[in-house]
């Protein structure tokens, strides 16, 4: 707790202990409402948003994560006229900025779903369109929760997070629960409920911008933020278009924070379907200084003798493999795995470009139970605690939805003495193999000819999108105005392509891939900004992104990006 308390210059600071004692007499009872307002209101004057979290996080041995989310509006309430509101300023591309810009395109969405609300008839389509763009905030709340919170516990500021988890969970499912009851005709239920849907909406957008971006910009370092954008750009981005990396400010200077404690943790994995009871943070390392990681690095390779050339084999349990080969069969399996060890702590994951859930590299070492949702816990904690009392070794589950079959299992990892280990997650996306029959013994490449793509199936000259009126009319809008980037073909340069494809707005970008081999992996060089396509947004996008929404995320017009696939597709016939 020092190390936040030291980060957000709260050291010597006598009012918050008055504060958190005000705090904990008016949840305790002891105090009524306009009491303790009074009193807050004469020992402490005014408190920043900095200053409300930290005596949140005080109040941990008090009271439980669920009685303070309960009564967080109580809070919020017994701090009206006293919390002030923070002016800062955040960068140009700061992750900050980038949280506070996809919120304004949310209220945008808010705004539209009033006036529809107003409207003296219901009309599905415009509703289709708003809760198509909403399901995109799950991007939005699975960046905070894989990228923000992770660094924000690392200074000691858990408590706040796991609140704050609870009511993205709420988000979300509020969104989940409005769509399929408006794709399944249920008009009335669906209305009855869109002025709860927009309330819990905004009332989390309020406290991000009032408590979390201001508290997140006082605690962290820069160089957190200039990692946090790395790993923002691998999850990908709600409403807004990819903003450049994040490089810093000239003018930041390091935190004086002492010896800085890192706080990890435990994970299994962070697809909300599992979740942990809460342990004490335990040190990794001692620090978070990186000469003390080199240097523990340093013992290890000694230790086991990993050394010597890139070329070196090392003995396994069987056959020798290199480092470099060790690394690239990871990188190259086709399933996920993420491995947790003996003490909850995440130690690895497999970094492959099919990833399923998004993942970045702030949960190694994050605390398990501060990676998912608190609903989720007691599942997950069945698991651990089964395989630590050696009840059980293995576990599965498996997400099915529409066009999407998802199995996960859990494996027991037990040494030659049978001691606990940690465990092993896979999760494979198993919808191809789902839909296999019969036998075939000839080889199917992966390619335009492969059975994987069922590219039979597919209309070469008309890849149009099915009569779907999920999409908006801000999706479909052409940016004519919006920067255009080079495009690395200098053929598309000097001639236009006949349009042989048939290819327009409606076009859907994922059958092209079919279609035209290689496509997918020339999509980066036609525009930095369709990096995504390898992320785990592109599960998202995979059945309904169209070109005239890629073009729209790339900030080029529509017209440039079909001339640049065509070019692509002649260059290579």
């Amino acid at each position: 707790m020092d190390t936040m308390k030291q980060a957000l210059g709260l050291t010597g600071n006598d009012r918050m202990e008055v504060m958190i004692d005000i705090k904990d007499r008016f949840l305790g009872g002891t105090l009524d409402l306009e009491t303790a307002r009074t009193l807050l209101k004469e020992k402490i004057g005014t408190c920043t948003p900095d200053e409300f979290a930290y005596g949140e996080q005080q109040l941990k041995g008090s009271y439980t994560d669920e009685e303070i989310t309960h009564r967080m509006d109580d809070l919020l309430e017994l701090f009206d006229g006293i919390l002030i509101r923070a002016n800062n300023e955040y960068p140009e591309h700061h992750p900050l900025t980038v949280y506070l810009n996809e919120i304004n395109a949310m209220e945008q969405q808010l705004t539209e779903m009033e006036a529809l609300l107003q409207a003296p008839h219901f009309i599905l389509n415009p509703w289709l369109g708003v809760y198509d763009a909403l399901t995109t905030w799950r991007t939005h709340l699975a960046r905070k929760q894989n990228q923000l919170y992770p660094v924000l516990e690392r200074y000691g500021f858990d408590r706040p997070t796991k609140i704050m988890w609870t009511f993205d969970d709420a988000v979300r499912d509020a969104i989940s629960e409005s769509k399929q009851l408006l794709e399944s005709g249920k008009e009335s239920e669906f209305l009855a409920k869109q002025a709860d849907v927009i309330d819990i909406i905004r009332d989390l957008n309020n406290k991000e911008k009032e408590v979390l971006i201001p508290t997140a910009w006082k605690l962290l370092q820069d160089s957190d933020f200039i990692t946090m954008s790395q790993g923002d750009h691998e999850i990908g981005f709600a409403f807004i278009a990819p903003p450049p990396f994040y490089k810093g400010r000239p003018d930041a200077e390091p935190k004086n924070l002492g010896v800085a404690s890192t706080n990890v943790g435990h994970v299994i994995t962070q697809h909300n379907h599992a979740d942990v009871e809460n342990h004490e943070n335990t040190q990794l390392g001692g620090t978070g200084n990186p000469t003390a990681l080199l240097q523990e690095l340093a013992q290890l390779v000694g230790k086991y003798g990993i050394n010597g050339s890139p070329e070196q084999t090392h003995d396994l349990a069987v056959g020798s493999l290199t480092i470099e080969q060790i690394k690239l069969i990871f990188k190259f399996l086709p399933v996920d795995i993420t491995f947790v060890d003996e003490n909850d702590l995440v130690r690895f994951y497999n970094d492959t470009k099919h990833r399923i859930f998004p993942r970045s590299s702030n949960i190694i070492g994050r605390i398990v139970q501060n990676c998912h949702p608190k609903k989720s816990l007691p599942l997950v904690q069945e698991i651990i605690d089964s395989f630590k009392a050696g009840r059980q070794d293995y576990a599965e589950m498996w997400i099915n939805k529409p066009d999407l079959f998802i199995h996960i299992e859990y494996i027991a990892v037990r040494n030659e003495e049978g001691q606990f280990k940690g465990i092993l997650e896979m999760v494979q996306d198993c919808t191809h193999i789902r839909s296999l029959s019969g036998s075939r013994k000839e080889l199917i490449w992966e390619g335009a000819n492969s059975a994987y793509h069922a590219v039979d199936h597919i209309d070469y000259k008309h890849v149009r999108q099915e009569d779907n009126p999920t999409s908006t009319a801000e999706q479909n809008t052409v940016s004519e105005s919006a920067p255009q980037p080079t495009v690395q073909d200098n053929a598309s340069q000097s001639r236009v392509y006949e349009n042989d494809l048939g290819l327009t707005g409606d076009t859907k970008l994922f059958p092209l891939f079919d279609i035209i081999p290689g496509l997918k992996d020339h999509m980066i060089h036609i525009n930095p900004n369709f990096k995504m396509l390898n992320s785990p947004l592109a599960k998202i996008m995979k059945h309904k992104a169209t070109l005239s929404m890629v073009a729209e995320r790339g900030e080029m017009t529509l017209d440039a990006l079909i001339q640049a696939i065509l070019a692509f597709k002649h260059k290579n016939q």
